[in-house]
Protein backbone atom coordinates (compact mmCIF):
# COMPACT_ATOMS: atom_id res chain seq x y z
CA UNK A 1 0.00 0.00 0.00
CA UNK A 2 3.05 2.51 0.89
CA UNK A 3 4.65 1.51 -2.35
CA UNK A 4 1.71 2.43 -4.54
CA UNK A 5 1.75 6.17 -2.61
CA UNK A 6 4.94 6.39 -3.38
CA UNK A 7 4.38 5.32 -7.04
CA UNK A 8 1.11 7.89 -7.17
CA UNK A 9 2.56 10.51 -5.39
CA UNK A 10 5.98 10.17 -7.63
CA UNK A 11 3.78 10.69 -10.78
CA UNK A 12 2.04 13.64 -9.63
CA UNK A 13 5.39 15.07 -9.25
CA UNK A 14 6.20 14.65 -12.82
CA UNK A 15 3.12 15.50 -14.22
CA UNK A 16 3.27 18.68 -12.10
CA UNK A 17 6.78 19.26 -13.58
CA UNK A 18 6.03 18.71 -17.65
CA UNK A 19 2.92 21.01 -16.86
CA UNK A 20 5.17 23.75 -15.54
CA UNK A 21 7.36 23.35 -18.57
CA UNK A 22 6.96 25.54 -21.61
CA UNK A 23 7.38 24.47 -25.27
CA UNK A 24 8.72 27.21 -27.54
CA UNK A 25 9.46 26.79 -31.17
CA UNK A 26 11.55 29.10 -32.69
CA UNK A 27 13.40 29.84 -35.72
CA UNK A 28 17.00 30.98 -35.98
CA UNK A 29 15.71 34.48 -37.19
CA UNK A 30 13.38 34.81 -34.14
CA UNK A 31 15.81 33.72 -32.00
CA UNK A 32 18.17 36.32 -33.26
CA UNK A 33 15.74 39.03 -33.16
CA UNK A 34 14.49 38.97 -29.37
CA UNK A 35 18.24 38.36 -28.35
CA UNK A 36 19.65 41.35 -30.05
CA UNK A 37 16.82 43.66 -28.45
CA UNK A 38 16.55 41.72 -25.39
CA UNK A 39 19.58 40.55 -24.32
CA UNK A 40 21.63 42.26 -21.53
CA UNK A 41 24.73 42.77 -24.24
CA UNK A 42 22.18 44.53 -26.59
CA UNK A 43 21.01 46.41 -23.49
CA UNK A 44 24.53 47.45 -22.86
CA UNK A 45 25.47 48.17 -26.39
CA UNK A 46 22.73 50.23 -26.73
CA UNK A 47 23.24 52.73 -23.63
CA UNK A 48 26.57 53.11 -25.03
CA UNK A 49 25.04 54.69 -28.14
CA UNK A 50 22.76 57.21 -25.82
CA UNK A 51 26.03 57.90 -23.86
CA UNK A 52 28.20 58.50 -27.12
CA UNK A 53 25.31 60.84 -28.11
CA UNK A 54 25.11 63.18 -24.70
CA UNK A 55 28.29 63.46 -24.93
CA UNK A 56 28.23 64.95 -28.57
CA UNK A 57 25.01 66.66 -27.38
CA UNK A 58 27.26 68.40 -24.53
CA UNK A 59 29.94 68.86 -26.73
CA UNK A 60 27.84 70.71 -28.85
CA UNK A 61 26.09 72.80 -26.00
CA UNK A 62 29.52 74.94 -25.56
CA UNK A 63 28.98 76.76 -28.84
CA UNK A 64 26.52 78.70 -26.93
CA UNK A 65 27.21 82.00 -25.23
CA UNK A 66 27.41 81.56 -21.20
CA UNK A 67 25.23 83.87 -19.23
CA UNK A 68 24.81 84.08 -15.68
CA UNK A 69 22.45 86.25 -13.64
CA UNK A 70 23.27 87.09 -9.80
CA UNK A 71 22.14 89.43 -7.16
CA UNK A 72 22.52 90.40 -3.46
CA UNK A 73 20.84 92.43 -0.85
CA UNK A 74 22.68 92.85 2.07
CA UNK A 75 21.23 94.54 5.33
CA UNK A 76 24.33 96.77 7.09
CA UNK A 77 24.17 97.39 10.69
CA UNK A 78 26.07 100.68 11.94
CA UNK A 79 28.09 101.16 9.42
CA UNK A 80 30.63 103.81 9.48
CA UNK A 81 30.86 105.33 6.47
CA UNK A 82 33.24 108.10 5.53
CA UNK A 83 32.80 109.97 2.33
CA UNK A 84 36.40 111.10 -0.11
CA UNK A 85 33.87 113.51 -1.46
CA UNK A 86 33.70 117.01 -0.58
CA UNK A 87 30.16 118.31 -0.90
CA UNK A 88 30.31 121.53 -2.36
CA UNK A 89 29.58 124.95 -0.11
CA UNK A 90 29.99 122.82 3.06
CA UNK A 91 33.44 122.01 5.22
CA UNK A 92 33.92 118.47 6.06
CA UNK A 93 33.25 119.28 9.48
CA UNK A 94 29.86 120.37 9.20
CA UNK A 95 28.79 118.09 6.89
CA UNK A 96 26.51 115.05 7.44
CA UNK A 97 26.16 111.36 5.54
CA UNK A 98 23.42 109.58 5.32
CA UNK A 99 22.79 106.34 7.22
CA UNK A 100 23.83 103.58 4.99
CA UNK A 101 21.76 100.13 6.44
CA UNK A 102 20.92 98.41 2.94
CA UNK A 103 22.58 97.23 -0.43
CA UNK A 104 21.16 95.79 -3.55
CA UNK A 105 23.27 94.86 -6.29
CA UNK A 106 22.37 92.87 -9.50
CA UNK A 107 23.96 91.59 -12.54
CA UNK A 108 23.66 90.01 -15.76
CA UNK A 109 26.87 89.35 -17.68
CA UNK A 110 27.00 86.69 -20.73
CA UNK A 111 30.40 85.84 -22.87
CA UNK A 112 29.91 84.30 -26.41
CA UNK A 113 33.39 82.67 -27.59
CA UNK A 114 34.45 83.73 -31.26
CA UNK A 115 37.74 82.58 -31.53
CA UNK A 116 40.00 80.12 -29.78
CA UNK A 117 42.01 78.05 -32.50
CA UNK A 118 38.71 76.23 -33.81
CA UNK A 119 39.12 74.21 -30.78
CA UNK A 120 35.05 74.14 -30.14
CA UNK A 121 35.13 73.11 -33.99
CA UNK A 122 37.16 69.92 -33.69
CA UNK A 123 36.11 68.78 -30.50
CA UNK A 124 32.24 69.10 -32.01
CA UNK A 125 33.48 67.11 -35.18
CA UNK A 126 35.97 64.26 -33.12
CA UNK A 127 32.52 63.99 -30.92
CA UNK A 128 30.31 63.31 -33.44
CA UNK A 129 32.56 60.04 -34.98
CA UNK A 130 32.90 58.73 -31.83
CA UNK A 131 28.84 58.95 -31.48
CA UNK A 132 29.10 57.16 -35.19
CA UNK A 133 31.63 55.10 -34.14
CA UNK A 134 29.17 53.47 -31.14
CA UNK A 135 26.24 53.20 -33.44
CA UNK A 136 28.60 50.90 -35.68
CA UNK A 137 29.84 49.34 -32.73
CA UNK A 138 26.51 48.72 -31.95
CA UNK A 139 26.12 46.69 -35.23
CA UNK A 140 28.88 44.61 -34.71
CA UNK A 141 27.81 43.98 -31.02
CA UNK A 142 24.57 42.45 -32.74
CA UNK A 143 26.64 40.90 -34.88
CA UNK A 144 28.61 38.82 -32.38
CA UNK A 145 25.41 37.86 -30.04
CA UNK A 146 23.35 37.00 -33.16
CA UNK A 147 27.06 34.35 -33.91
CA UNK A 148 25.97 33.61 -30.37
CA UNK A 149 22.88 32.16 -31.06
CA UNK A 150 23.66 30.62 -34.17
CA UNK A 151 26.47 28.44 -32.35
CA UNK A 152 24.12 27.40 -29.73
CA UNK A 153 21.47 26.55 -31.82
CA UNK A 154 23.87 24.64 -33.81
CA UNK A 155 24.89 22.95 -30.95
CA UNK A 156 21.18 22.51 -29.51
CA UNK A 157 20.06 20.74 -32.50
CA UNK A 158 23.09 18.29 -32.57
CA UNK A 159 22.57 17.18 -28.70
CA UNK A 160 19.24 16.75 -30.20
CA UNK A 161 19.71 14.70 -32.97
CA UNK A 162 22.65 12.88 -31.20
CA UNK A 163 20.30 12.43 -28.45
CA UNK A 164 17.44 10.47 -30.96
CA UNK A 165 20.18 8.47 -32.40
CA UNK A 166 21.28 7.01 -29.23
CA UNK A 167 17.63 6.28 -27.81
CA UNK A 168 17.12 4.30 -31.32
CA UNK A 169 20.76 2.59 -30.79
CA UNK A 170 20.19 2.00 -27.23
CA UNK A 171 17.11 -0.17 -28.08
CA UNK A 172 18.65 -2.13 -30.45
CA UNK A 173 21.28 -2.83 -27.75
CA UNK A 174 18.42 -3.43 -24.85
CA UNK A 175 16.93 -5.84 -27.68
CA UNK A 176 20.40 -7.38 -28.55
CA UNK A 177 21.24 -8.20 -24.79
CA UNK A 178 17.60 -9.56 -24.28
CA UNK A 179 18.38 -11.98 -27.63
CA UNK A 180 21.85 -12.98 -26.62
CA UNK A 181 21.00 -13.89 -22.91
CA UNK A 182 18.14 -16.15 -23.98
CA UNK A 183 20.91 -17.63 -26.63
CA UNK A 184 23.01 -18.03 -23.36
CA UNK A 185 20.27 -19.65 -21.72
CA UNK A 186 20.16 -22.30 -24.38
CA UNK A 187 23.88 -22.38 -24.42
CA UNK A 188 24.14 -21.29 -28.12
CA UNK A 189 26.62 -17.99 -26.74
CA UNK A 190 29.29 -17.89 -24.37
CA UNK A 191 29.07 -15.87 -20.97
CA UNK A 192 31.63 -13.39 -22.43
CA UNK A 193 29.94 -12.65 -25.54
CA UNK A 194 26.83 -11.48 -23.59
CA UNK A 195 28.99 -9.43 -21.14
CA UNK A 196 30.65 -7.55 -24.37
CA UNK A 197 26.66 -7.07 -25.43
CA UNK A 198 25.88 -5.35 -21.69
CA UNK A 199 29.04 -3.31 -21.97
CA UNK A 200 27.99 -1.89 -25.22
CA UNK A 201 24.52 -1.18 -23.58
CA UNK A 202 26.07 1.05 -21.01
CA UNK A 203 28.44 2.96 -23.12
CA UNK A 204 25.17 3.83 -25.32
CA UNK A 205 23.47 4.64 -22.29
CA UNK A 206 26.04 6.86 -20.28
CA UNK A 207 26.46 8.75 -24.03
CA UNK A 208 22.60 9.15 -24.26
CA UNK A 209 22.68 10.49 -20.74
CA UNK A 210 26.05 13.08 -21.58
CA UNK A 211 23.96 14.08 -24.26
CA UNK A 212 20.24 15.08 -22.55
CA UNK A 213 22.82 17.11 -19.72
CA UNK A 214 23.87 19.05 -22.85
CA UNK A 215 20.80 19.47 -24.35
CA UNK A 216 19.83 20.88 -20.49
CA UNK A 217 22.86 23.21 -20.24
CA UNK A 218 22.51 24.82 -23.89
CA UNK A 219 18.92 24.76 -23.49
CA UNK A 220 18.95 27.20 -20.04
CA UNK A 221 22.02 29.66 -21.82
CA UNK A 222 19.37 30.29 -24.62
CA UNK A 223 17.04 30.91 -21.98
CA UNK A 224 18.89 33.30 -20.35
CA UNK A 225 19.64 35.22 -23.28
CA UNK A 226 16.64 35.51 -24.30
CA UNK A 227 15.40 36.61 -21.44
CA UNK A 228 12.44 33.12 -21.32
CA UNK A 229 11.32 32.18 -17.90
CA UNK A 230 13.97 29.13 -16.90
CA UNK A 231 10.94 26.44 -17.38
CA UNK A 232 11.36 26.90 -21.09
CA UNK A 233 12.17 24.26 -23.93
CA UNK A 234 13.14 25.54 -26.64
CA UNK A 235 11.82 23.19 -29.68
CA UNK A 236 13.80 24.09 -33.21
CA UNK A 237 11.97 25.26 -36.12
CA UNK A 238 14.52 23.21 -38.39
CA UNK A 239 12.34 23.80 -41.49
CA UNK A 240 11.99 27.60 -41.00
CA UNK A 241 15.82 27.32 -40.88
CA UNK A 242 16.23 25.64 -43.99
CA UNK A 243 14.25 27.38 -45.82
CA UNK A 244 15.67 30.97 -44.11
CA UNK A 245 19.36 29.22 -44.91
CA UNK A 246 18.21 28.52 -48.83
CA UNK A 247 16.73 32.08 -49.36
CA UNK A 248 19.68 33.54 -49.17
CA UNK A 249 22.20 31.46 -50.44
CA UNK A 250 22.53 33.31 -53.38
CA UNK A 251 21.54 37.01 -52.53
CA UNK A 252 24.69 39.48 -52.65
CA UNK A 253 25.22 42.03 -49.70
CA UNK A 254 27.56 44.44 -49.75
CA UNK A 255 29.14 46.58 -47.06
CA UNK A 256 32.20 46.88 -44.59
CA UNK A 257 32.56 45.53 -41.52
CA UNK A 258 30.97 46.90 -38.72
CA UNK A 259 34.13 46.74 -36.41
CA UNK A 260 36.23 47.89 -38.92
CA UNK A 261 34.16 50.88 -39.87
CA UNK A 262 33.86 51.93 -35.90
CA UNK A 263 37.64 51.99 -35.71
CA UNK A 264 37.70 54.24 -38.82
CA UNK A 265 35.85 56.74 -37.63
CA UNK A 266 37.99 56.43 -34.23
CA UNK A 267 40.62 57.52 -36.21
CA UNK A 268 38.84 60.39 -37.59
CA UNK A 269 38.42 61.74 -34.44
CA UNK A 270 41.68 61.01 -33.02
CA UNK A 271 43.12 63.17 -36.21
CA UNK A 272 40.59 65.72 -35.22
CA UNK A 273 41.78 65.43 -31.46
CA UNK A 274 45.31 66.81 -32.70
CA UNK A 275 43.75 69.79 -33.62
CA UNK A 276 42.19 70.24 -30.84
CA UNK A 277 45.59 69.99 -29.02
CA UNK A 278 47.21 72.42 -31.51
CA UNK A 279 44.69 74.68 -30.60
CA UNK A 280 46.43 75.68 -28.01
CA UNK A 281 48.99 77.84 -29.63
CA UNK A 282 46.21 80.27 -30.52
CA UNK A 283 44.55 82.84 -28.05
CA UNK A 284 41.23 82.69 -27.19
CA UNK A 285 38.72 85.64 -28.07
CA UNK A 286 34.88 85.99 -26.69
CA UNK A 287 32.28 88.97 -26.79
CA UNK A 288 31.46 89.98 -23.74
CA UNK A 289 28.87 92.05 -22.39
CA UNK A 290 26.45 92.70 -19.12
CA UNK A 291 23.99 94.26 -17.10
CA UNK A 292 24.43 95.91 -13.44
CA UNK A 293 22.31 97.64 -10.93
CA UNK A 294 23.11 99.13 -7.72
CA UNK A 295 21.54 100.56 -4.72
CA UNK A 296 23.28 101.68 -1.65
CA UNK A 297 20.23 103.07 0.37
CA UNK A 298 20.77 106.75 0.54
CA UNK A 299 23.99 106.94 -0.76
CA UNK A 300 23.91 105.83 -4.19
CA UNK A 301 21.91 104.09 -6.92
CA UNK A 302 23.18 103.05 -10.56
CA UNK A 303 20.31 101.55 -13.05
CA UNK A 304 20.71 101.00 -17.02
CA UNK A 305 24.61 100.26 -16.55
CA UNK A 306 25.23 98.21 -19.75
CA UNK A 307 28.18 96.88 -20.97
CA UNK A 308 29.89 95.33 -24.25
CA UNK A 309 33.29 94.66 -25.54
CA UNK A 310 35.88 91.77 -26.31
CA UNK A 311 37.56 89.53 -24.12
CA UNK A 312 41.19 87.78 -25.15
CA UNK A 313 43.07 85.74 -22.93
CA UNK A 314 46.56 83.81 -24.03
CA UNK A 315 48.07 81.11 -21.71
CA UNK A 316 51.49 81.48 -22.50
CA UNK A 317 53.20 79.04 -21.01
CA UNK A 318 50.98 76.52 -23.65
CA UNK A 319 54.20 77.63 -26.14
CA UNK A 320 56.33 75.38 -24.00
CA UNK A 321 53.92 72.77 -22.34
CA UNK A 322 51.41 72.11 -25.39
CA UNK A 323 54.12 70.36 -27.31
CA UNK A 324 53.81 66.71 -25.45
CA UNK A 325 49.83 67.24 -25.62
CA UNK A 326 50.34 67.50 -29.56
CA UNK A 327 52.54 64.81 -29.41
CA UNK A 328 50.81 62.36 -26.90
CA UNK A 329 47.58 63.26 -29.54
CA UNK A 330 49.60 61.96 -32.71
CA UNK A 331 50.69 58.89 -30.88
CA UNK A 332 47.11 57.72 -30.03
CA UNK A 333 46.77 58.55 -34.11
CA UNK A 334 49.18 56.46 -34.56
CA UNK A 335 47.93 53.78 -32.28
CA UNK A 336 44.30 53.70 -33.95
CA UNK A 337 45.59 53.69 -37.59
CA UNK A 338 48.00 50.81 -36.59
CA UNK A 339 45.10 49.10 -34.73
CA UNK A 340 43.21 49.58 -38.26
CA UNK A 341 45.58 48.27 -40.35
CA UNK A 342 45.76 45.14 -38.50
CA UNK A 343 41.65 44.30 -37.97
CA UNK A 344 41.41 45.18 -41.65
CA UNK A 345 43.59 42.03 -42.47
CA UNK A 346 42.32 40.08 -39.22
CA UNK A 347 39.23 40.51 -41.20
CA UNK A 348 40.74 39.49 -44.73
CA UNK A 349 42.35 36.11 -42.56
CA UNK A 350 38.75 35.54 -41.04
CA UNK A 351 36.51 35.23 -44.40
CA UNK A 352 39.26 33.26 -46.59
CA UNK A 353 39.12 30.67 -43.08
CA UNK A 354 35.34 30.94 -42.70
CA UNK A 355 35.03 30.33 -46.77
CA UNK A 356 37.29 27.40 -46.71
CA UNK A 357 35.25 25.43 -43.44
CA UNK A 358 32.16 26.02 -45.35
CA UNK A 359 33.36 24.62 -48.69
CA UNK A 360 35.11 22.09 -46.23
CA UNK A 361 31.69 20.90 -44.50
CA UNK A 362 29.87 20.67 -47.78
CA UNK A 363 32.36 17.78 -48.77
CA UNK A 364 31.71 16.68 -45.50
CA UNK A 365 28.52 15.83 -45.87
CA UNK A 366 28.68 14.21 -48.94
CA UNK A 367 31.19 11.93 -47.58
CA UNK A 368 29.05 11.09 -44.51
CA UNK A 369 26.67 10.18 -46.84
CA UNK A 370 28.46 7.58 -48.41
CA UNK A 371 29.96 6.60 -45.14
CA UNK A 372 26.03 5.84 -43.79
CA UNK A 373 25.28 3.74 -46.58
CA UNK A 374 28.35 1.84 -46.18
CA UNK A 375 27.99 1.14 -42.57
CA UNK A 376 24.59 0.35 -43.00
CA UNK A 377 24.97 -2.40 -45.46
CA UNK A 378 28.35 -3.42 -43.60
CA UNK A 379 26.38 -4.05 -40.32
CA UNK A 380 23.80 -5.78 -42.35
CA UNK A 381 26.13 -8.66 -43.83
CA UNK A 382 27.96 -8.97 -40.19
CA UNK A 383 24.49 -9.55 -38.85
CA UNK A 384 23.56 -12.14 -41.57
CA UNK A 385 26.89 -13.67 -40.74
CA UNK A 386 26.45 -13.80 -37.52
CA UNK A 387 22.93 -15.10 -37.35
CA UNK A 388 24.93 -18.08 -39.63
CA UNK A 389 28.02 -18.70 -37.44
CA UNK A 390 30.14 -17.02 -39.47
CA UNK A 391 30.86 -13.89 -38.27
CA UNK A 392 31.73 -13.26 -33.86
CA UNK A 393 30.36 -11.21 -31.43
CA UNK A 394 33.05 -8.81 -31.88
CA UNK A 395 32.44 -8.18 -34.97
CA UNK A 396 28.82 -7.91 -34.95
CA UNK A 397 29.41 -5.33 -32.20
CA UNK A 398 32.04 -3.56 -34.07
CA UNK A 399 29.59 -3.15 -37.22
CA UNK A 400 27.23 -1.90 -35.10
CA UNK A 401 29.27 1.05 -33.48
CA UNK A 402 30.74 1.95 -36.63
CA UNK A 403 26.88 2.38 -38.25
CA UNK A 404 26.06 4.42 -35.32
CA UNK A 405 29.13 6.47 -35.25
CA UNK A 406 28.18 7.12 -39.15
CA UNK A 407 24.83 8.25 -38.78
CA UNK A 408 26.21 10.53 -35.86
CA UNK A 409 28.04 12.03 -37.98
CA UNK A 410 26.15 12.36 -40.83
CA UNK A 411 23.37 14.32 -38.49
CA UNK A 412 25.75 16.48 -37.33
CA UNK A 413 27.09 17.80 -40.49
CA UNK A 414 24.00 19.10 -41.57
CA UNK A 415 24.14 21.44 -38.57
CA UNK A 416 27.85 22.00 -39.22
CA UNK A 417 26.74 23.01 -42.10
CA UNK A 418 24.70 25.99 -41.43
CA UNK A 419 26.85 26.86 -38.44
CA UNK A 420 29.65 27.57 -41.39
CA UNK A 421 27.49 29.07 -43.54
CA UNK A 422 26.28 31.71 -40.86
CA UNK A 423 29.91 31.75 -39.49
CA UNK A 424 30.97 32.95 -42.81
CA UNK A 425 28.42 35.84 -43.62
CA UNK A 426 29.43 37.15 -39.93
CA UNK A 427 33.02 37.48 -40.85
CA UNK A 428 31.66 39.35 -44.07
CA UNK A 429 29.53 41.43 -41.57
CA UNK A 430 26.61 40.15 -42.65
CA UNK A 431 25.16 37.94 -40.52
CA UNK A 432 22.08 39.98 -39.66
CA UNK A 433 21.61 41.24 -43.49
CA UNK A 434 21.44 37.52 -44.40
CA UNK A 435 18.68 36.75 -42.56
CA UNK A 436 16.80 40.24 -43.24
CA UNK A 437 17.18 41.25 -39.59
CA UNK A 438 17.22 45.33 -39.95
CA UNK A 439 19.43 47.66 -37.56
CA UNK A 440 18.76 50.93 -36.20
Amino acid sequence: MKNNLRIVLILFLYANLIAAQEHKLLSLKEAISIAVTNSNEALLSNTKVSTAKLEMETMKNNQYPNIKASGQWLQLTQADVNSKLNNSGSSAGSSSFPEVEQLILGQISANMPVFNGFKLKNSIAASEKLYEAAKFNNKHSNEQIGLRIVELFSNLYKSQQLQKLLEDNLKSAQQRVKDFQAMEDNGLLAHNDLLKAQLQESNTQLALETAKKNITVINYELTTILKFPENTIIDIDIENVKKEMSANQNTAFSGNRNDLAALQLQQEASEKAIKVAQSNYYPSVSLIGGYIAFNLKNVLEVSNAMNIGVGLSYDLSNIFKNKKEVKLAESKYQEIKQSTSILNDRIKEENHEAEENYKLSLRQSLVYDKAVEQASENYRILKDKFDNGLATTNDLLEGDVEELKAKINQALSKADIAQKYYELQYASGKLLSSLNIVQN
